[in-house]
């Protein structure tokens, strides 16, 4: 099976985790369930709170939705909530973008999120992959991960905020997806600096909060291009359910740092196994590490016939990246699977 085949994208050079379908027919007698490890999402989700069945049966209201905006903002330390915009998630956000934002060119920092290329050179935009942040400034349009996916590296909020300046002087706008900033604990968003030179911020949902599948997300930026965007999604956007979840969700803010330590504690936790199967982490956050490894299609394809689905990159065949089980049943699982490819690696007999 060819890489491409592997990412079910055809031609098309962007490929996700969570793909365990394509994952259960290449390997249809591995055991089940399956332990998904190839997604950044918290596993151990927030739990579903109760709320009214209108919420399900009726249109959400204008004030409904400014609500959700409202407690938003207060969890995300942006002073005025009119500055936070729904949506029904940030991947739709990120295909909305070249729709609000003109430039010919696009800076992205990369290596990252393959989506943000793919959307803006579908919209007919000249997009550079580069290296250096500082490099952003010269483009119409500088956008970055932060802290970064799949390698985890963090651009500190005051560096962000200075390139933010220096590009709305010449007219630019700096995009910053902060789809993992929550478990990166205090002082790493630029939320609480906005409006700062027209800086746009995305904000995830699903991620740390464990709920993909609810389909929400923030835009973060002036009043004016929070507008927009609620504009270019027009009415009844963010469903009733994720509206309720949303703002019980957001505004947990023990559950938050609970969820903080143990993600901390459990990545941890994940490091000592994979340095038991040989791998060389790389970076990372407390959601999922990124691991360079010799025989790194080898480990993925054992891990695999085990029920275990880790990420893998077509671009470069030594990179995995691996997510976090979900409880102790799943942990050890895992541990009996790393202890006999250990003893494999070791030339020792399998402990049946």
């Amino acid at each position: 099976m060819s890489d491409h085949d592997w990412a079910g994208t055809g031609a098309s050079p962007v490929y996700h985790g969570g793909d365990l379908a394509q994952v259960r027919a290449r390997y249809p007698h591995a055991p089940e369930p399956w332990i998904d490890l190839s997604t950044g999402i918290d596993p151990l989700p927030y739990p579903l709170p109760l709320f009214s069945p209108e919420a399900w049966t009726r249109l959400p209201e204008a004030r409904d939705v400014a609500e959700l905006e409202r407690v938003a903002a207060e969890a995300f330390g942006v002073h005025d909530a009119a500055m936070v915009a729904a949506t029904p998630g940030t991947q739709a956000l990120i295909q909305m973008l070249p729709r609000l934002l003109g430039g010919a060119r696009v800076g992205i920092l990369g290596f990252t999120y393959q989506e943000h290329a793919r959307v803006w050179r579908e919209a007919g935009r000249a997009v550079e992959i580069i290296e250096r942040l500082e490099d952003l400034a010269g483009f119409d349009v500088g956008l970055l991960v932060n802290p970064n996916n799949p390698d985890g590296r963090l651009v500190a909020p005051e560096r962000l905020a200075a390139l933010a300046l220096d590009m709305r002087a010449a007219g630019r706008r700096l995009v910053v997806d902060e789809a993992f900033v929550e478990v990166m604990g205090e002082g790493a968003s630029l939320a609480p600096r906005l409006p700062i030179g027209g800086a746009i911020v995305l904000r995830s949902f699903g991620k740390t909060w464990g709920l993909a599948g609810v389909r929400l997300g923030f835009c973060l930026a002036d009043a004016d291009f929070a507008e927009a965007v609620r504009r270019g999604f027009g009415p009844w956007a963010v469903s009733g359910p994720a509206i309720a979840v949303g703002k019980a969700a957001l505004a947990d803010r023990a559950w938050l740092e609970a969820t903080q330590a143990r993600l901390t504690h459990d990545a941890a936790r994940l490091d000592g196994f994979l340095a038991a199967a040989g791998c060389r982490i790389l970076g990372g956050t407390p959601l999922f590490r990124l691991v360079d490894h010799d025989g790194a299609q080898d480990l993925a394809d054992e891990l695999a016939a085990a029920g275990i689905h880790v990420r893998r990159f077509p671009h470069d065949r030594r990179l995995l990246r691996f997510g976090l089980p979900a409880g102790e049943e799943a942990w050890a699982r895992l541990k009996r699977v790393a202890d006999t490819i250990d003893r494999s690696r070791r030339g020792m007999p399998r402990e049946d």
